[in-house]
């Protein structure tokens, strides 16, 4: 799909959204859409690129994402779930995937979390040796094994990419088993030997920023680890690479790039051997699957005038794209303008603030973003927010989560709605405040 036809399919989207009142000034003046034709096209790019003698199991990383229907919609294109949290085990079940279907990373697992893990026979990544202590606890009180694949989590040290948050393989992550620090390496493949159930190796290099050399040399050497504990362990201790995702987003214009083709290839050159078939793969995407997939629509409620500076008062602020509004170098976002119909506006572009509702100064999307003149009534949408934005609120100000609706256009060019997540009320915010 080109820049253009990107670019008409969200207006078409964005002009019926409004002709269906689901964006309103006065009943929705914020809404996200996620365009579930785009997320299918992703899907398939990812399946397509892994070449068949390659045993893969793609996850679809659930925090990028969390939204019950959206993790179903996952679900019947072929997708596992990888979690993070108890919350978002729950939201896999609830969403259909099955317990051999998940994988469950985090670097803080209670005690219950892996009894429960273990107990219904999702897939384990432990973080450290502390945590290979409490499974070899909870396995050995246990009457049968566990049908848990269990792997631990190291950290191939390769460095950093552009965004410091995003890097997990920096010498002094804070996740996973480090390579090569003294004495690690070798303390970690006697754990292999001395546990059989240890079947697993798992790396993360990190995402947006890291550029795809990077990625691929951090998988190397989980792959190479993986040879060495079953070189000295005399069998084929290990089984199966979980490679994790990572591949970053353009967030400069429509093109998908790097695409996940892209991002094989780097493999095929950096860690041959996952190729050859003698491991089962699993990959952990999230950001690079609904990220372009979906875009945010705000109301202007007011535009005035300070310092000879034009601001707009929105309706979308930190409260559904932290990122931007607290790291806007790293997280940028493209911004476009359009009337109270949702039809693009035109005009000689002049440099305005966009901001949102939260009540603090630097509650703003973009500073003296050049635009058409903005008035209330009209609408600016937030490109390429399908993923984190508006599935992950931030509840600054108990300002209510926004509407999230999955958008489908038939064969008949005719577009079609449903909900993904309904917007909440008042009696919403008063019930999780303990109201």
């Amino acid at each position: 799909m080109t820049n253009s036809q990107a670019g008409e399919r969200r207006g078409r989207i964005l002009r019926a959204a409004v002709r269906e009142r689901l964006l309103d000034p006065d009943d929705a003046p914020l809404a996200a859409f996620v365009d579930l034709d785009g997320v299918e096209d992703s899907v398939a790019a990812l399946h397509k690129a892994f070449p068949a003698s390659v045993e893969a199991r793609h996850t679809f990383a659930a925090k990028a994402n969390c939204l019950v229907p959206v993790l179903e919609e996952l679900r019947t294109l072929g997708m596992g779930c990888e979690v993070a949290s108890s919350g978002e085990l729950a939201q896999a079940l609830a969403a259909g995937f099955t317990p051999e279907q998940i994988v469950f990373d985090s670097p803080a697992k209670t005690r219950g979390d892996l009894r429960q893990a273990l107990e219904l026979g999702v897939a384990v990544n432990a973080d450290n040796f502390q945590e290979l202590a409490r499974i070899d606890e909870i396995l050995a009180a246990r009457s049968s094994p566990s049908a848990s694949a269990i792997g631990v989590r190291v950290n191939p040290q390769v460095g950093g990419g552009g965004i410091a948050a995003m890097s997990t393989a920096t010498a002094t992550s804070k996740f996973g088993i480090p390579l090569e620090d003294e004495g690690s390496r070798q303390r970690l493949v006697a754990a292999y030997r001395d546990r059989p159930w240890l079947t697993w190796v798992h790396a993360h290099v990190g995402s947006q920023g890291c550029p795809l050399e990077l990625i691929a040399r951090g998988i190397a050497k989980a792959v190479t680890f993986a040879d060495e504990v079953n070189a000295r362990c005399g069998r084929r201790q290990v089984t199966g690479i979980d490679i994790g995702g990572g591949l970053p987003v353009n967030f400069a214009d429509d093109e998908t790039a790097p695409g996940f083709d892209e991002y094989v290839a780097c493999l095929r050159t950096h860690a041959p051997a996952l190729f050859r078939g003698g491991y089962q793969v699993v990959t952990e995407f999230g950001r690079s699957l609904l990220a372009k997939n979906g875009f945010t629509a705000a109301l202007v409620e007011y535009t005035k005038t300070s310092g000879g500076r034009r601001i707009a008062i929105t309706h979308a602020g930190a409260q559904v794209a932290a990122r931007t509004v607290f790291m806007p170098e790293s997280w940028p976002l493209r911004i476009t303008a359009h009337g109270p119909d949702g039809a693009a506006k035109h005009g000689e572009p002049v440099p305005q603030d966009i901001a949102g509702p939260c009540c603090f100064a630097g509650d703003l999307l973009a500073r003296a973003r050049p635009l058409p003149p903005l008035a209330p009534g009209d609408i600016v949408a937030l490109l390429d927010t399908g993923a984190y934005y508006a599935s992950t609120p931030f509840h600054y100000n108990s300002l209510p989560d926004p509407a999230v609706h999955g958008v489908r256009i038939g064969p008949d060019g005719r577009i079609h709605f449903r909900p993904l997540r309904r917007a909440e009320t008042v009696q919403h915010i008063l019930a999780r405040t303990g109201g």
